[in-house]
């Protein structure tokens, strides 16, 4: 028994060493652009709903490919719209999550991906691509460099 929760324990912490460092507030993401002289890849998603919005997560954003590039090279801001209850965002959250789609995704698209300069400038937009992970970084450097 204190074998396994030994082993959870490891797995857990191991997971969460690796897991995506998502911002969920604009202004920090800004912040962070300006200081590390990156662009912001804001994600629009619908996490517990939309299925090309599990797809992209799966096979892009969680991948050790996609991770491993993006720390040096992105800050990633995410703005979830999630519609079961159990999955509700705190109000706070939900309102900066609104603001943010009524700048830069309007129309309500979902998945919805952003690339936006250090001062929130929109340098391009894309969607969920079947594409690997090495493409699909690719695609966003596209609007970069």
């Amino acid at each position: 028994m204190k074998k396994n929760i030994l082993l959870l324990a490891l797995l857990l912490f191991s997971t969460i060493g690796f897991s995506q460092d998502w911002k969920l507030d604009f202004n920090e993401a800004k912040t962070m652009a300006s200081e590390k002289d990156q662009p912001i890849i804001l994600v629009f998603q619908g996490s517990d709903w939309c299925a090309p919005c599990i797809k992209l997560d799966r096979n892009i954003w969680c991948s050790d490919e996609f991770k491993n590039y993006a720390k040096d090279h992105f800050v990633m801001l995410q703005a979830d719209f999630p519609k079961r209850s159990k999955n509700a965002l705190p109000e706070e959250q939900q309102e900066k999550n609104n603001k943010l789609a009524e700048k830069y995704n309007p129309n309500g698209y979902f998945p919805f991906v952003v690339i936006l300069d250090q001062d929130g400038k929109v340098l391009g937009q894309t969607s969920y691509k079947n594409m690997s992970p090495k493409e699909y970084i690719a695609h966003l450097n596209s609007f970069i460099y």
